[in-house]
């Protein structure tokens, strides 16, 4: 393993007209991994990751990509963007461009490449997500899970150090959520370094190498998805999981 984390956060904070959001939250990523965020909503995890890529200022702490900080980097924020993907809830997808030129259109107007080029370079992302026979459809033909499969694919094709996703499927039907967490799965296991905010705890617990359970702008536990599920030490954590649990027990008596 690198000695040097690909990403490191250290003590961020961030307020919002004098509220508290993030309180002095601190973790290390290293090349390959994948650490998981949940918690309940409004805990700051979406805040967090917006934060980690300069979408949102952070008002105290330190971001490191590849032993580099990112918070004042000034003119080179954008390298550090495109070498940070992030899939957000809402695919915002271009609805007047197809799959292959939502894709490729930040190859062509931030990398500078020759359209050949990035024409073949956006297939092969969406072929790697799955969509290689959707390339000629635009947004409104795609179904949710395929608009996000095809954010996924641009978000890849920037070749980036590490890949952000914020609750990548809470936008969609249940049924088209496994799709793109499978999609997640392969790219976990081809050995992308991620870090997830989501609410899909099946996905956490066998995909993790680290599940963090975030509360009120901070980490209260984190470890294995083993200990993490099967044994939390906090009891605001095993207070979490079981309303999860009971949720999802509920949901599945409505559709059984």
């Amino acid at each position: 393993m690198n000695s040097i984390p690909t990403l490191a956060v250290k003590n961020l904070y961030k307020s919002f007209k004098g509220t508290p959001i993030i309180k002095g939250v601190s973790f290390e990523v290293y090349q390959g991994e994948t650490k998981v965020f949940i918690g309940p909503s409004g805990a700051g995890k979406s805040t967090l990751l917006k934060c980690i890529n300069q979408l949102i200022i952070p008002d105290q702490g330190q971001v490191f990509l590849n032993g580099e900080e990112v918070i004042h980097s000034h003119s080179r924020i954008n390298f550090f963007r495109q070498k940070m993907g992030m899939v957000f809830q809402d695919f915002y997808l271009f609805d007047h461009l197809t799959a292959l030129q939502n894709v490729e259109v930040a190859l062509l107007r931030v990398k500078k490449m020759h359209r050949q080029k990035a024409r073949e370079k956006a297939l092969r992302e969406l072929e790697r997500v799955g969509l290689g026979d959707k390339s000629h459809l635009y947004p409104a033909e795609l179904s949710g899970g395929q608009a996000q499969r095809v954010s996924i694919a641009r978000a890849l094709a920037m070749d980036p150090e590490v890949m952000l996703f914020d609750e990548p499927t809470s936008a969609l039907d249940p049924e088209l959520t496994g799709e793109v967490l499978e999609v997640m799965r392969l790219l976990a296991q081809a050995g992308m370094t991620m870090v997830v905010v989501t609410h899909e705890m099946g996905f956490a617990s066998s995909v993790a190498d680290e599940v963090l359970f975030i509360e009120d702008g901070k980490i209260l536990e984190k470890g294995p998805p083993r200990q993490i599920f099967l044994q939390p030490k906090e009891e605001r954590t095993k207070k979490f999981l079981s309303r999860i649990s009971q949720l999802y027990g509920e949901l599945n008596q409505n559709h059984g």
